[in-house]
């Protein structure tokens, strides 16, 4: 076990993970404005985006990349400035650093060494989207982008389904109808709202169901990153998650195989989902004839 005393003297620098505007500069903190400002260093996603951010506040703390494709070569570089004493920011291009962004790799390094990790409060899409959609906010599971393809994306649709909790998911415009297509076709036409370039001039959301949605889809022009929130199963839990009661696991394993042609491998996942075991106990199961 491990406890963290975010402000107590330490050897080490601090982690800063500092949210940015999604698309109003107003919505910049004091805080992080002057986080960014005394860091030793600030990693960005993309540092050419993150140069406007910091000149529209005049900040002139230096810069390096920090993204998915050199993350790892990156880390050590950037534990040695924390360890070194030195207090460093994360930012990526919009939003919460972790989230569906770069920063998850860092912070585990972070922690794994000892090194304070701080979170700084901020914008984030998901949140705005969910609360802003009119739908149940008490209970929610944020998934972020679904796969693009269509196979897995269906078994990961097949393994929200029976979530009574609302979803959000983050979508590309030139991808939303497919995805949206995807969702009713494993869902049914449940409630559901879309929201696009929240915080900016121009942010609409969309409310009614997927099948109106999926029609404003195809007759608008797609433009901006789209938020998508779903509401929960509200259908009968033993009726929907319980199906395969019984079934035998190599039983309800070959079904996924015949009936929605996974591989093997898609099928014992989906099965371990459905039963809430173990990938490995499953695979040993449905094997264990081989």
């Amino acid at each position: 076990m491990e406890i963290q005393k975010s402000f107590r003297t330490s050897e080490y620098g601090i982690l800063y993970i500092v949210p940015t505007p999604i698309g109003n500069l107003e919505d910049m903190t004091f805080r992080a404005v002057r986080i960014l400002t005394e860091a030793a260093k600030i990693a960005a996603e993309d540092t050419r985006n993150t140069k406007k951010l910091l000149s529209h506040f005049d900040i002139h703390t230096p810069l390096i990349s920090y993204h998915e494709h050199n993350k790892h070569v990156r880390e050590n570089e950037l534990m040695d400035v924390l360890e070194n004493g030195q207090d460093l920011a994360v930012v990526s291009d919009a939003g919460m650093p972790g989230i569906s962004d770069p920063g998850y790799d860092l912070i585990q390094a972070a922690i794994h060494r000892n090194i304070p990790v701080v979170v700084l409060p901020g914008a984030n899409a998901a949140l705005c989207a969910l609360v802003g959609s009119g739908l149940e906010t008490e209970h929610f599971h944020f998934y972020g982008f679904l796969p693009r393809k269509k196979k897995d994306r269906d078994q990961e649709l097949e393994a929200l389904k029976g979530f009574r909790s609302t979803l959000v998911f983050y979508e590309s415009p030139h991808r939303l109808k497919e995805t949206l297509k995807g969702l009713q076709g494993v869902f049914g036409n449940r409630k559901a709202a879309l929201s696009r370039e929240l915080t900016k001039r121009y942010e609409e959301y969309v409310r009614g169901s997927l099948a109106e949605a999926l029609e404003w889809a195809e007759n608008n022009e797609l433009r901006g990153e789209f938020c998508i929130v779903v509401e929960g199963n509200k259908e009968e839990v033993a009726e929907h998650i319980l199906w395969w009661s019984s079934l035998s696991v190599i039983e309800h394993v070959e079904h996924y195989i015949k009936e929605k042609d996974y591989s093997s491998k898609q099928a014992i996942k989906q099965v371990a989902s459905d039963r809430k075991l173990p990938k490995r106990e499953v695979y040993q199961v449905y094997h264990v004839g081989d």
